[in-house]
């Protein structure tokens, strides 16, 4: 093994902790990961939130020093693309022409905004996506230089609704315009809509749904009318645009490897092609658990996926099948989400007694628990997570009873069958 090549495509959490749990496992061989990002590679998550308002640079943020990776004889090489593969003789082309053979290959390519095909977008003035380091300084440097900052967030997820609560911080008016009848729509139950709904107009943010978003005039001072389909429009200096992401399926692509909603992969991460492994935002696996095929966009999935396939390459077989989790943060509030609720056919909500906001949503199939949502609650994301795991059968009136001490022994009713 001292003599293997392993490329790694993608330096965000999926690339780096595979690349250090790689070493970890006892390879010996050349590691050398490639990202057209040229910034030291950085945590995600804080840069709708700590990172959009702070004034900390990026390099607080990065998940190894640069020291590490010498450390480690992990080749980093930042600003540089891959953009073309040759699987017949294994080498990565790169786009300053270079070439680079392996014996391993991760692709750990992640996603991309969507930038719909909106009328007059393209013409826009500061219209910004949120995915990377360079989006949140374009972002922070409008903030510092606008007079006037009225806001447009378009797109009601959690992407959308953590930067409209950051930049209502930063002093903007802001104003989120949803698509769907409510916010989250496809992510969680009406009750959280609600909430999530009711916390933001609370904080002076109009959240805004049924409203597709049809077109946009800019004029001769720079000053965006976001337009909708119902007749509605919305005065915008600034237009923040998160309404998904595309998967980066171009190198799969090259590789023929087998695609469906992301890059299908084994219990190994291991794609159609056993020397190549995808791990992160751009895969598709089958989740034991759930019993079904499963994209995710979490660094829980990037970090978990990382350490399966670096003891695969290493010769320690290890299954991915954990239990999906997330988290998001806005205003004061802290949701703490476990499991994937599809599916599910009734919920209940457990309100906590005593001062602050602090209650969860329960997600139920039957008699098996699928999922809980967690305000500011940390207990109840510990003791879903486990009843989750174990498959174990909930006491339901027990849970409805906010007397009951919150621990799994009193809230249990049987094992499933």
């Amino acid at each position: 093994m001292s003599k293997k090549i392993c490329v790694i495509v993608g330096a965000s959490h999926a690339g780096v902790n595979f690349a250090f749990s790689l070493r970890k496992e006892g390879f010996e061989g050349e590691i050398i990961m490639y990202d057209k990002d040229p910034v030291l590679p950085y945590h995600r998550p804080p840069l709708s939130k700590a990172y959009l308002t702070a004034d900390a640079p990026i390099e607080e943020n990065c998940l190894k020093s640069k020291e590490s990776y010498e450390e480690e004889n992990i080749s980093l090489q930042l600003g540089i693309e891959v953009s073309d593969i040759q699987k017949e003789n294994q080498k990565v082309l790169l786009a300053n022409g270079d070439e680079q053979p392996y014996d391993y290959l991760v692709l750990a390519t992640g996603a991309r905004p969507i930038i719909p095909p909106i009328e007059g977008l393209k013409e826009a003035k500061h219209i910004y996506p949120l995915r990377t380091a360079q989006d949140v300084s374009n972002i922070k440097s409008w903030v510092k230089s606008a007079e006037m900052k009225r806001v447009v967030v378009i797109g009601g997820g959690y992407i959308g609704l953590e930067t409209a609560a950051s930049l209502k911080k930063l002093g903007a008016s802001v104003v989120v315009l949803e698509r769907e009848e409510r916010i989250l729509a496809r992510v969680t139950a009406p009750v959280m809509s609600d909430f999530f709904q009711k916390l933001h107009t609370d904080k002076d943010v109009d959240v805004l749904t049924s409203k597709n978003v049809t077109s946009i005039s800019t004029d001769q001072e720079g000053v965006n009318t976001v337009n909708c389909g119902d007749g509605s429009s919305y005065t915008a200096d600034m237009i923040m645009v998160g309404v998904g992401v595309h998967v980066n399926l171009s190198l799969a692509q090259q590789l023929q490897l087998e695609i469906d909603n992301g890059i299908k992969v084994n219990e190994f991460t291991q794609t159609s092609l056993s020397n190549v492994y995808a791990i992160g935002d751009n895969t598709n696996h089958f989740n034991p658990h759930y019993k079904q095929w499963i994209r995710l966009e979490s660094v829980q999935n990037a970090v978990d996926q990382a350490k399966v396939a670096a003891a695969h390459i290493a010769g320690t077989e290890k299954i991915y099948d954990t239990i999906p989790w997330f988290w998001s943060d806005q205003y004061e509030v802290k949701l703490q989400m476990v499991g994937l609720s599809q599916g599910y056919d009734e919920i209940i909500v457990r309100e906590e007694e005593g001062d602050g906001i602090k209650f969860s949503v329960w997600y139920f199939k039957g008699e098996e628990l699928l999922a809980v949502d967690a305000i500011n609650n940390a207990k109840a994301y510990v003791v879903g997570t486990k009843f989750i795991k174990e498959r174990k059968v909930m006491d339901k009136e027990k849970l409805r009873d906010v007397a009951t001490v919150f621990k799994p022994a009193n809230l249990l009713a049987k094992a499933m069958s």
